[in-house]
């Protein structure tokens, strides 16, 4: 009785002990958040108002416009270094700034498994998400991104043209009011702004990006707790802060940041990464800030992307050109989105997906339209840079497109087709081979007339629609054998995860081990007990 009476007040010690321990620790962490999180939203106070001028109040735009050159003249005579800052940006020139060569870029030699590529900018529907007027051919249009009205102003200023030529000075002057106030309603860019361009990237919302597209313009914090309107309400400028019109961001084969610095460590950092405004130690727990060295934020704190708005996951062009009744078509699937057409072949669409990852030091290796290619398997157009003993890497959630598109059997190089209906390419002609000898041309370089479709993959990187910090993954989403995230990443040894027998014989040979001597030592605590009493009773 004596005996058991101690185990159990032992027990009851301990469990006392630890539920006082646990208690100390959440009223400390609910005390001091950790220093991360506290430089978080440091960061991201914002107060007063951006806007220093009513535009409605200047001169230089009362007046009325003929063209869209003309509003970007009346800009330029404020902003005079605009459109020079402008015109060395990447958003103009759709160019590398770290090749010398022009090949990296939509605007060179560069290809991807969606629309393939836009034929050095002479393909007319890719160049609608260019900042120019008319294409590269005009001024910069301000509006693209400053603009706080949705305008289509291509079909405005023909409007305007048509019915002044028709002598209609009545829908003449509602058109030029319209185009008055859109022109002086203008401020920082905000995510329409971006989004115009950034969620419809590829043909269509969602198909580029699974953390990118509409829904992302008035989220919910429970989508994105960085954008949320019911959260911290962030443009995208907050994050990619931008100097002289060069915006942050990745920038193809080069990091978005060059190094992973803290406003903390330095005050000027941009920033683009996790690290700039939550640290290196964002957690009040110790073991999960030793994660990330090797952890990227987003793999816990992204699970899922497309969570609200199916994004493409694949793209077959060697189904295009089918026609019904001799006309082209198109079908849909569950989610309202198309999943053939005639003009572009077979789609895949899904939502609430779970990322794959790789080792990423911030680097895409990407190949071009002069690269030759191995058929025999599946050709990676872009892939992440990176290896576990890069310091620089981390484990990083992407999106993985899957594609099948035109090559040349002949130069085993992927094939650039001309397609737009502006351009006169196949989605006018339905003819592949005139398609691919006008598009090759147009990029200077040979075709054979032997085409073939290879199966081909590309990585987005994956940064947008970070979830609250209780959708966050938990520990067992990775560290548990077979079926956790991390299954198909190996070279390293992670608990929970891999088996390693010798380890594993030896934890186990140590706790047999320990668990004997706790048993010895209460058997020998039992056999003196015992002994003690039989004395006593003895006397």
């Amino acid at each position: 009785m004596q005996t058991r009476k101690i185990i159990i007040m032992s027990l009851l010690a301990l469990f006392t002990c630890g539920a006082v321990f646990l208690s100390a620790t959440a009223s400390l962490a609910d005390k001091e958040p950790a220093p991360g999180r506290t430089m978080a939203k440091q960061a991201g106070i914002m107060s007063g108002d951006w806007t220093t001028a009513d535009h409605s109040e200047m001169e230089a735009l009362k007046k009325s416009f003929q063209s869209g050159q003309e509003i970007t003249d009346a800009c330029l005579s404020c902003h005079s270094k605009a459109d020079d800052q402008l015109f060395h940006t990447i958003h103009w020139s759709w160019l590398s700034p770290y090749d010398d060569g022009d090949v990296v870029g939509k605007a060179g030699y560069s290809v991807n498994t969606f629309c393939i590529s836009t034929n050095k900018m002479n393909d007319q529907s890719c160049t609608s998400c260019h900042i120019g007027w008319e294409g590269k051919e005009d001024g910069v249009n301000c509006l693209k991104c400053h603009g706080q009205k949705d305008m289509d102003w291509a079909a405005q200023f023909k409007d305007y043209a048509f019915f002044q030529e028709m002598g209609d000075t009545e829908i003449v002057d509602e058109i030029q009011t319209d185009i008055q106030k859109a022109v002086v309603d203008v401020g920082m860019p905000t995510r329409q702004n971006c989004g115009s361009c950034h969620f419809n990237g590829g043909g269509g919302e969602g198909v580029k990006h699974g953390d990118l597209d509409a829904s992302l313009i008035n989220p919910k914090r429970n989508l994105d707790v960085h954008m949320g309107v019911d959260g911290a309400d962030f443009s995208c400028t907050r994050c990619h802060t931008t100097q002289e019109h060069q915006v942050s961001g990745r920038v193809y084969s080069t990091p978005a940041v060059a190094e992973r610095k803290s406003l903390v460590e330095d005050d000027l950092a941009p920033k683009i990464s996790c690290e700039s405004c939550h640290t290196a130690t964002p957690h009040t727990e110790a073991k999960l800030n030793d994660h990330t060295d090797k952890v990227a934020c987003q793999s816990c704190h992204i699970p899922e992307f497309a969570r609200a708005h199916a994004t493409q996951m694949s793209w077959d062009w060697s189904t295009a050109g089918k026609l019904k009744d001799g006309n082209p078509y198109q079908e849909k699937g569950e989610y309202g989105r198309p999943t053939y057409k005639s003009i572009k072949g077979d789609w895949t669409w899904e939502k609430n997906v779970t990322p794959e990852y790789f080792w990423y030091n911030g680097s895409i290796k990407a190949i071009t339209a002069k690269d030759v290619i191995d058929p025999s398997g599946v050709v990676a157009v872009s892939e992440p840079v990176g290896s576990r003993e890069d310091t620089e890497s981390r484990i990083s959630p992407f999106k993985l497109h899957r594609g099948k598109q035109p090559y040349d059997r002949v130069e085993s190089r992927l094939i650039t087709p001309l397609l737009s209906k502006q351009s006169g390419g196949f989605w006018k002609t339905f003819d592949w081979q005139d398609a691919n000898r006008r598009g090759m041309e147009l990029m200077d370089l040979p075709y054979s007339g032997k085409m073939g479709f290879v199966e081909t993959s590309y990585v987005f990187p994956t940064t947008h629609m970070v979830a609250p910090i209780e959708d966050a993954l938990s520990c067992n989403e990775c560290h548990r054998r077979d079926t956790g995230r991390l299954a198909s990443l190996g070279g390293f040894y992670m608990p929970g995860r891999d088996n390693f027998p010798l380890l594993d014989f030896a934890a186990w040979g140590a706790a047999l081990a320990a668990l004997a001597g706790v048993c010895l030592h209460a058997l020998g605590r039992i056999v003196m007990s015992s002994r003690r009493n039989g004395r006593k009773k003895e006397e």
